[in-house]
């Protein structure tokens, strides 16, 4: 429970602290940068922070910190791909019992996928975020980076289909 409350007090610093520097630009891709920065630097159990963005049918990656990165994913497997299919919020604690995962760096044992959509509710990307932990995402995870992607919504995407 204390570690909860740590990782939520955390959160709630970077969410204001994100509202005050997206503020400044809007610019999609600046604003991505910005918060795949802040979040990869703040998050200790982050190992690939970033975004896949919705071009020609594909998931092309766009802005991230950590080591290289698959430049395209192709769907439908992967956890990527599960959050957009789903169209909410994937946790996976091991991702080498995920069907189907693509393993971009096969040092990643954990994944959390939030899909973003513009303000028609059409999805165009997705946050995704790796860890070398094994389970090092919950729930306290989800519920703030669902918050911090809703201040990414552009009024439409920020790559063209």
């Amino acid at each position: 429970m204390e570690e909860n409350q740590r990782l939520d007090n955390r959160y709630r610093r970077m969410y204001a602290q994100l509202q005050d520097l997206l503020s400044k630009s809007p610019n999609s891709m600046a604003r991505m940068a910005t918060t795949a920065a802040l979040l990869h630097h703040k998050m200790p159990h982050y190992f690939w922070t970033g975004f896949y963005l919705f071009k020609q049918g594909k998931l092309v990656v766009g802005p991230y910190q950590g080591p290289l990165a698959c430049q395209e994913l192709e769907g439908p497997q992967g956890v990527c791909w599960a959050g957009v299919l789903r169209r909410e919020t994937v946790v996976v604690p091991d991702v080498h019992r995920f069907p189907g995962h693509v393993a971009c760096d096969s040092r990643s044992n954990s994944e959390i996928v939030v899909p973003i959509a513009d303000h028609r509710g059409r999805i165009w990307g997705v946050l995704d975020v790796d860890s070398l932990r094994l389970s090092a995402f919950s729930q306290v995870d989800a519920r703030w980076l669902e918050k911090i992607t809703a201040l990414l919504k552009p009024e439409a995407p920020p790559i063209d289909d």
